[in-house]
């Protein structure tokens, strides 16, 4: 079906503002994915704080290009989806790789990242990051240890006095 002139400047207004609001923009491959597998990616990714639009490559070049990114299309073959990570770098990477473990339908083609392409390797890397919150919580639990531990033997010295005095009482 072909697209009337302003329904492609639409999708091109849309594409231009989902690229300027990104953080990262990860290109998969979704030609055999089933419609009930691409509406469970979509509602995991969205979870997570990120959008999944299925785009035609050529209104996508032109609204890269219109943010001053050059996208190679002819590189991205069979049709295609963006995931565009706004929240974090990390996220969409994770939802994405472990799908597509999962469903062999799906596959991860590369992205933007830094102002730079990036190909499937570095996707997978990304992916193996654990996010902001879980790193987060990590460094709370590290400083939480020494102070808590502190506590405690303060506490087992208070205890060791209440103990050593009512001996000496009796």
């Amino acid at each position: 079906m072909a697209l009337s002139k302003d329904k492609k400047t639409q999708i091109i207004e849309k594409l231009e503002k989902s690229i300027g609001a990104q953080k990262i923009m990860l290109f998969v491959g979704i030609s055999k994915l089933k419609t009930k597998d691409m509406l469970g990616l979509k509602s995991d990714l969205k979870e997570k704080g990120n959008i999944l639009t299925v785009a035609k490559k050529t209104l996508l070049k032109v609204a890269a290009k219109n943010k001053g990114i050059e996208i190679d299309t002819k590189k991205l073959d069979g049709e295609l989806a963006v995931v565009f990570g706004n929240n974090d770098e990390v996220s969409g990477a994770s939802v994405i790789n472990s799908f597509s473990k999962k469903n062999e339908n799906l596959s991860i083609i590369g992205g933007f990242f830094e102002n730079q392409l990036i190909g499937k390797d570095k996707v997978v890397m990304l992916a193996s990051i654990p996010s902001r919150a879980e790193l987060l919580a990590k460094a709370v639990g590290s400083m939480q240890a020494p102070i808590s531990g502190f506590f405690r033997f303060l506490n087992g010295n208070i205890e060791g006095g209440v103990r050593v005095l009512s001996k000496i009482k009796q």
